[in-house]
């Protein structure tokens, strides 16, 4: 039985091999320090952190997330170590809450390797501090125990590593924020927090790979059924297999037996309109793949840890080293292990195919904001009278499952902008992609996300300028300055840059005093009150260090005031620039024209693979919609 620990309270501890899991609702930095049997932290060097996340028998995440496993194994720590003790602390500067007064209690669960929860504690009567202590691992007298202890600090990570005992905590602790700065790079941002009332409609278990409990029925009521190929219904969801297509339960197919399970459906969760349902729906499926494959990952480890150790017991008895009995234990140690795997696999295949066939009724049934370029709603396109909650800027998977596809919608209005990467990346596909065609490539990638943001828009909510410094993305950039949909021609030179940095950071500034100091109708008549899309090409040529500096400015400023970057650069153009312009390409959301798993999920941390969007082969749609967008479509 799972112990729920106290303030003070311990607990033995039955393995070495352990997972220590952490839920904060919020983005939180996970850490973990390793002291001698005094407690004391020998230095820097003993402390795993976001930005140094291994040392000798501790993992731990390498960004900030709402969600860690931190992986602890007592028999690797080196012999010095009496105490493991486990940090959590807010990001600084990143927008987020201050303190841990204003988010949800952090809970902190030790488990085995095959999720077997040893103990838990929710740390509580948090207020003003923004970093805590929330466990420790302790040895005395060779065995280990661990203690809640949930200390809080509001000296932030600093007071709380100098209480560890580290010299130069300040500059570890800055160490520690930037790391996790850089990593908001390759972050995807969580969606706004939901109520109860708000969450997915779950139809019984939670996904069966997860083991966690099922979760509370939602008692919404059902929209109205669609006699079509898409229906909009709103039963309750289930975790086993669903049947084939047009068997018993699936659209087109005749009603499911009783106790069998309902096909998946659009729409399925809740929200004030059918928009924010497949929002929410398609975040659900995100969050979904997320943690049965982190479940599915975890069993794998604990079939290999398993494995390892009945190996390791083999070796260490002489009389079954060598000999027909040692290779039988061997052989059997394996076959355990690959049963356990397999196990574990069936488990996430049947999750798969849960999820696999809400995506093939969920596709189709997107609107233009969040539907691929080769989905059908492109043909019925018009301009829209409002904005949509969200826009999709590629798809997302996992090496698992390397052919279901999620969506990536991130809200509007857009609060950071964008960066394509031309550079050559470390992904297989990058390497075989030669420099020209990358930067080619990345520059059709901006276009289609900017004809995206216009077309998804009302008329005239947009304004775009266009540098290209060169003029070297003459032909990628055609369909957006045939189409009219241009302020102006794409400027050219480091005059062209010059002047159109130069309005645009004059707008930010003359927004921004006259919001700050409540006189919104001192603006002049003439001011262009629509939001501005700005498209770089080729930064830095073209760029001194004045324009550097402005682009700089509108990056960090612009989206608070509606001014949008959409930057398209090789970051080893600008080596010369040194750390200066690191601020700049933490402030975007990094995206690459070609397959790359740079992007992480907000829950867990995975390594996701991004597919940037693509226009199916001689299609005429992005001229078709954009031919729309500059004529303001039907009235």
């Amino acid at each position: 039985m799972t112990a729920e620990l106290v303030r003070g309270q311990n607990h033995p501890l039955p393995h070495t091999r352990l997972e220590i899991r952490v839920s904060a609702g919020e983005p939180v930095i996970a850490g973990a320090t390793l002291g001698d049997e005094n407690g004391t932290v020998a230095g820097a060097e003993w402390v795993a952190h976001p930005g140094s996340p291994a040392l000798p028998g501790l993992e731990v995440s390498r960004q900030a997330a709402a969600d860690h496993r931190l992986a602890v194994d007592l028999g690797a720590l080196p012999e010095a170590c009496h105490r493991v003790t486990v940090l959590l602390a807010l990001p600084a500067g990143t927008g987020g809450p201050a303190r841990f007064g204003t988010v949800a209690a952090p809970f902190a669960a030790v488990t085995a390797l095959d999720g077997t929860e040893v103990a838990s504690y929710t740390i509580t009567g948090l207020d003003t501090e923004s970093a805590v202590v929330a466990l420790e691992l302790y040895r005395r007298q060779g065995a280990w125990k661990m203690r809640a202890v949930g200390q809080g600090y509001a000296g932030g990570l600093t007071a709380m590593l100098a209480d560890q005992g580290i010299d130069r905590a300040a500059e570890l602790a800055d160490t520690i924020q930037e790391a996790v700065r850089a990593g908001l790079t390759r972050s995807v941002a969580a969606p706004p927090p939901r109520t109860a009332e708000g969450d997915r409609a779950r139809r019984g278990a939670s996904l069966t790979a997860s083991g966690g409990p099922a979760p509370a029925a939602d008692t919404a009521p059902a929209a109205p059924v669609s006699t079509g190929p898409i229906s909009y219904a709103h039963p309750r969801r289930d975790a086993t297999a669903p049947p084939p297509p047009g068997a018993a339960g699936r659209p087109g197919g005749p009603p499911a037996p009783p106790g069998q399970p309902a096909a998946p459906v659009a729409g399925d969760a809740t929200g004030w309109s059918m928009d924010e349902r497949l929002y929410n729906q398609v975040w659900g499926m995100f969050e979904d793949l997320a943690r049965t494959t982190a479940a599915y990952r975890s069993a794998v480890d604990f079939a290999e840890s398993r494995m390892d150790q009945e190996l390791d017991r083999v070796l260490s008895d002489p009389r079954s080293r060598i000999g027909s009995a040692g290779d039988a234990a061997r052989e059997a140690a394996r076959a355990k292990s690959d049963e356990l795997t397999a196990r574990a696999r069936a488990a996430l295949d049947r999750d798969l195919a849960q999820l696999t066939a809400e995506a093939e009724v969920v596709e189709p049934a997107l609107p233009v904001a969040y539907a691929d370029w080769d989905n059908p709603v492109w043909h019925g396109y018009r301009v829209p009278t409002e904005a949509p909650m969200a826009v999709r800027l590629g798809d997302l998977h996992l090496p698992e499952s390397p052919d279901l596809r999620i969506p990536m919608l991130v809200r509007l209005p857009l609060e950071r902008g964008l960066w394509v990467d031309s550079g050559r990346s470390g992904s297989e596909a990058a390497v075989l992609t030669d420099d020209a065609e990358l930067r080619r490539l990345a520059v059709d990638t901006a276009v289609l996300h900017a004809a995206r943001l216009l077309a998804v828009h009302p008329r005239g909510a947009y304004t775009v300028h266009v540098i290209d410094p060169a003029g070297s993305a003459a032909g990628s950039l055609a369909p957006l300055a045939g189409s009219g949909v241009l302020a102006a021609p794409p400027a050219v030179g480091a005059g062209g840059v010059a002047s159109v940095l130069g309005r645009l950071t004059q707008r930010v500034e003359l927004v921004r005093m006259a919001v700050s100091g409540g006189a919104t109708d001192a603006l002049p008549p003439d001011l262009d009150t629509a939001d501005q899309l700005l498209i770089v090409n080729d930064f830095p040529h073209g760029f001194d260090d004045r324009a550097v500096t402005q682009l700089r400015y509108l990056a960090d400023e612009g989206p608070a005031v509606g001014v949008h970057l959409l930057l398209v650069a090789d970051r080893e153009d600008a080596r010369d620039y040194g750390p200066v312009l690191d601020p700049l390409w933490r402030s975007l959301l990094r995206l690459t024209p070609v397959p790359d798993d740079h992007l992480a999920d907000p829950w867990v941390g995975h390594a996701w693979t991004y597919e940037p969007p693509r226009l199916p082969a001689g299609s005429g749609i992005l001229r078709q919609v954009l031919s729309q967008v500059a004529a303001g479509g039907p009235r």
